[in-house]
């Protein structure tokens, strides 16, 4: 699929500024340099998080991430730390890491409008005292991420709002998509009746390679 006609125009980042003004005094007073109480207690009740991370040539990753609420633990104020669960193997978020060390966090809380976005720098470890913090079931993780935050605030609801996203009502959404056995025959050229493909696109691939 390619694009049709002359390609979009870039806006320039001052044409940005000019259309969308200036922050107010307050949206910017908003962002800390540190995990507050406020921030600790949302963090410790959130069950999925999203992790943007980019190698040292630009090119760009976001992954989810997901547990039990509070699955990333606050070590202290300045530094957070999220388990690596079992997952596909490509390590997208850890090479680029190892490239470059900037990553952006967004933590959400099922049925709550608001999110809390942190950014800051971060490194892979396997410390065995911060691995334990993040036992679940009997099992530890083998690594983990910390996060040293530089930036900490709230974002406000209105994406979450616009998109209905907690509204039972847009579930009914899932339903418009193919299954995952339909996307796999699709995309792999796969002989096979999709009904018999878990639901699961981690069981297909581990199956297929």
């Amino acid at each position: 699929m390619t694009f049709a006609g002359t390609r979009p125009r870039r806006v320039s980042p001052a044409e940005v500024r000019a259309r969308l003004g200036e922050p107010s005094d307050r949206a910017s007073a908003k962002i800390r340099d540190h995990i507050d109480e406020y921030f600790h207690h949302f963090i410790a009740h959130s069950p999925f998080l999203t992790m943007a991370t980019a190698d040292s040539a630009g090119h760009v990753d976001c992954s989810p991430r997901g547990d039990y609420p509070g699955f990333a633990k606050v070590l202290d104020e300045r530094t957070l730390a999220i388990p690596d669960r079992p997952g596909n193997k490509l390590a997208d978020s850890f090479r680029n890491i190892a490239e470059n060390d900037g990553i952006g966090l967004l933590f959400l809380i099922p049925g709550l409008r608001e999110s809390l976005r942190v950014n800051g720098r971060a490194y892979v470890t396997d410390e065995p005292d911060v691995l334990a913090r993040m036992r679940t079931e009997a099992k530890q993780p083998e690594l983990a991420i910390v996060v040293e935050v530089e930036e900490a605030y709230f974002h406000c609801g209105r994406a979450l709002v616009r998109s209905r996203l907690w509204d039972p009502a847009s579930q009914a959404l899932a339903d418009e998509m193919p299954s995952v056995g339909e996307i796999a025959v699709g995309q792999f050229g796969l002989d096979v009746d999709p009904a018999l493909i878990d639901d699961d696109f981690e069981d297909v691939y581990r199956k297929l390679y």
